[in-house]
Parts: C-alpha cells; structure tokens; sequence
C-alpha cells in the first residue's frame, strides 16, 4: 500500500486474504452506520515480544454529527534502528468516497487487479501497474 495526505506518505507491503478484503469492503461499503462510527483494521502488531514483519492500521471513525469521516493509517516496518520507518496520518472523506472505495476493494479482492487507486472523491482499478502510470 501506498497512501499519501498530500502532506505526509506512508508506504508498506504486506500481503492478506482476499476474504479480508471482502470484510473490509463490506464495512467500507455501509459506513457510518450510526453518527459515532469507528471501524479498525489491523495486520500485524507492534509489540516488540511478537516479531512481527510489520503492521498496519486502517481505522476509520466520523468526525461529526453529520457523518463525516476520516481514515487514519498508520505504517511501521518494525525494523531495528536506523532502518525502521513509522509513518502516520489521516486521510478526510465524505461518506460517498467512503462507500466507493467499499465498492473498488470488494472488485479488488476478486484479485484480478494490480492496482487500486482511490482519493477522497473517485478512483479507479487498473489491471497491471504499468496502466495505473500517468500518461507523460
């Protein structure tokens, strides 16, 4: 994954089931379902004792009454020191930005993709990373 606030970036590989995609799809697909929504996705862990690869969260909460929302994403590679990079932020979205990326990650989980592209107000899905690559 690859994901960016358009202040701060953040970039980890991990790899999950298709099946994990299909849930997170579905949630994605009906938030909020009340006005304090919160929804978390993690992989991995942080804790030190686990020797985890790595971990990610994707968290997704409102941010007021009327149901607008935000992703936070957090990256750590859980290296050792100097390699270790962590990376934090959150992305802000309508709740129709957060329903159509439901919908491109339930198509992406049918694994016949490459790449999923999404911002606050569209995306796309593209077949090979080189379709995904802006036309000079």
């Amino acid at each position: 994954m690859d994901a960016t606030s358009g202040r701060l970036r953040g970039r980890l590989e991990f790899y999950c089931n298709a099946s994990d995609l299909v849930e997170l799809a579905e949630e994605l697909e009906a938030f909020p379902r009340h006005a304090s929504a919160v929804y978390l996705w993690e992989l991995g862990t942080e804790k030190d004792e686990d020797r985890f690869a790595h971990y990610f969260r994707f968290r997704l909460f409102t941010t007021d009454s009327v149901a607008n929302s935000a992703i936070q994403l957090r990256f750590n590679n859980n290296r050792e020191l100097p390699e270790r990079e962590i990376s934090e932020f959150c992305i802000e979205a309508e709740t129709s930005g957060i329903n159509k990326l439901g919908k491109l990650v339930r198509k992406f989980s049918e694994l016949k993709h490459e790449v999923l592209y999404w911002e606050p107000l569209g995306g796309d899905l593209f077949m090979t990373k080189k379709d995904a690559e802006p036309v000079a």
